[in-house]
Formats: C-alpha cells, structure tokens, sequence
C-alpha cells in the first residue's frame, strides 16, 4: 500500500533553456534514465525563453517521444528569472525540482536530494557548490564578495556557492509562487520564504556542452539587482554620505572663518576648491543613480506587466501569461 502511494507522487523539474541546443541531448539522457529509476510519477517542464538556435526543435522531438515533458516556449527572451517562475507557475509535482541544462547540475544528485525530503527535517534541499574549478579567478573573487555582501545587508540567507538547483516540497513551491514581484532574484527569493533548507555541497562541474549566456558584466548586473531587491543598505549609505558631507562642510567653513578672523589671510586654493566641487557633485550624482536605481524599479511594479508570454506549449492547462 505504501509503495502504491509513493509511485503516485509526483516530482516537477523545471529547466529553462536559452540557446541550450547543444547540451539538451546530453542531459534529457542523463536526467531521463535517473527519473526513471525512482519509484514516482515526473514530469519535465522545459522552458524555451525566446532560444534562437534549433532548442525549440529538441523540446518537441522530446515531447513527441516522451508524454512526460512539457515544453513552454516564451514570446522571447524574458530572462532566466522569469523562465524559473513560469516553470513554478506550471508545475504541479509534489516535489519540485529547478535545474540548468548545461549538465553543471548533476541530475544523479536528485534521489539523495528526494531520500533528504523525505526524511521530514526538511522542505527544501539546496546545492552549493564547494569549489569553483574551472572558473575565472576575478569572476570567482567577486562572487565569494558579493556573497558576504549580501548576507550582511539583507534578510535573505544565501550561501556561498549557492546554486538554483535545489528540490522542494509543495508548500515551498506554492509559496515562490506568491511572491509575485516583477523585479526577481530567485536566490534571495528562495532564501526570504523560510523553510527548513539543507545545503548539499558538491564539487564543480563544467559545462557539458555549448558556451555560458553570464558574462561577467551580466553577472555584475544581476548582482546589483540581487542588492537592490533584498536591501536598503544602499539607501543608507547614500544618506550617511549626505550627512558626513554636510558636517564636513560646516567644519571647514568654521575652520575658514577662525582663519580669516586670526590671520586675516585670504581664503586661497582655487585648484582644491574645484576638486572639492567635483567631489561633492560625484556624491550627489551617486547618490541620486541609487535612488533612482530603487525607483526604476518601483516603476517597473507598478506597471503590472506580465512576468512571461507563452507562444507556444503542448500542454492545455498552461497559464500561458501571468
């Protein structure tokens, strides 16, 4: 009886693909033979965000094959961010499963990940990365960076090394789902709703094929958008900057005037008091791009647009805008 009820549990995987024609075939494979040696219903959610290589094209020879996988094909390239939530907006496993096709995260993990869910401690296994073989060393330097960062300013706890790939039970899942925000850094999501996580650490794996869509630019980018969205230190440091200039600048008027009354010198330093100027208008530029950084963002959430546009699925019951 038990094992009757186990095999109609259900696992999601959720796989967002941009330009991914090269690795799909090694890891539908890969993934494909793990899924088939656990004892429970799956389902393969691919989402194509706007690919323009031969990827759609794999995802329906896949789907024509295989009754098991969904593929959800964006109106274009909506961002990795926005392909993970349509795949959680669409899945309706008892576990849920979110992981790259590049083969960078092993799908030989899953069933340990599943036996850790299972055991009731958790609702959420996670995986980190304990080396980072491989990668650049100034991309690696900022990224250890941007991590302490991060856990220092915001609410959100995220790991160093974390990755997207984890497992999760349903009330995980449901509860990503809700958070409905346009701007989306699903680390700091994943981190911000709570539940019980464990971080399964593991060794560095290289792409299997093709060539990474992050540069280091984009990475940076996305680091920026991970602080603005989970933190308001920036705002703050604006403001203290504000505040230091201020007293700054009434100690040096004081310190001009006591000049002028004691020595009777006249205040000199044409040079110094354009480097002052300049300085000061360099604070309140930057301080000004950080405000306007948290209100472009307000913009965007208040426009209501949609997270993604599907064009095209095999699936009736998809929420193809949302």
């Amino acid at each position: 009886m038990n094992n009757d009820m186990q095999k109609m549990e259900k696992i999601s995987l959720i796989v967002p693909c941009y330009n991914e024609q090269e690795s799909l075939p090694l890891f539908y494979k890969e993934v494909q033979s793990v899924l088939m040696g656990m004892p429970y219903d799956y389902e393969i959610i691919f989402v194509n965000d706007g690919s323009q290589d031969n990827t759609l094209s794999i995802l329906k020879e896949f789907a024509e094959k295989n009754p098991n996988v969904c593929y959800l094909s964006l109106s274009r390239n909506f961002g990795k961010e926005a392909a993970m939530y349509a795949g959680f907006c669409n899945a309706d496993g008892d576990y849920i499963a979110v992981m790259d096709a590049d083969m960078q995260d092993p799908p030989s993990l899953l069933p340990k990940m599943l036996t850790i869910l299972q055991s009731g401690k958790y609702d959420s296994v996670a995986s980190r990365r304990v080396s980072r073989t491989g990668e650049p060393v100034l991309r690696s330097f900022f990224a250890r960076k941007f991590y302490r960062i991060i856990n220092r300013i915001s609410d959100a706890e995220i790991v160093d090394g974390a990755r997207d790939f984890r497992l999760m039970k349903r009330e995980m899942a449901d509860a990503v789902v809700q958070m409905g925000e346009y701007n989306r850094f699903s680390k700091g999501i994943f981190g911000w709703v709570g539940f019980r996580t464990y971080w399964m650490p593991y060794e560095n794996v290289e792409r299997a094929a093709g060539e990474t869509k992050w540069n280091f630019w984009k990475l940076f980018h996305y680091a920026i958008d991970g602080i603005i969205n989970f933190s308001h230190a920036p705002l703050h440091i604006s403001s203290w900057c504000g505040m230091g200039m201020t007293f700054l600048s009434l100690f040096l008027l004081f310190a001009i005037i006591i000049r002028k009354l004691c020595f009777g010198d006249p205040v000199a330093g044409w040079a110094s008091l354009i480097c002052v100027i300049l300085f000061l208008g360099g604070v309140q530029l930057f301080s000004i791009g950080i405000m306007g950084q948290y209100i472009a963002k307000m913009y965007l959430e208040s426009k209501h647009r949609p997270h993604y546009i599907i064009s095209e699925t095999n699936h009736e019951k998809i929420k193809k805008i949302y």
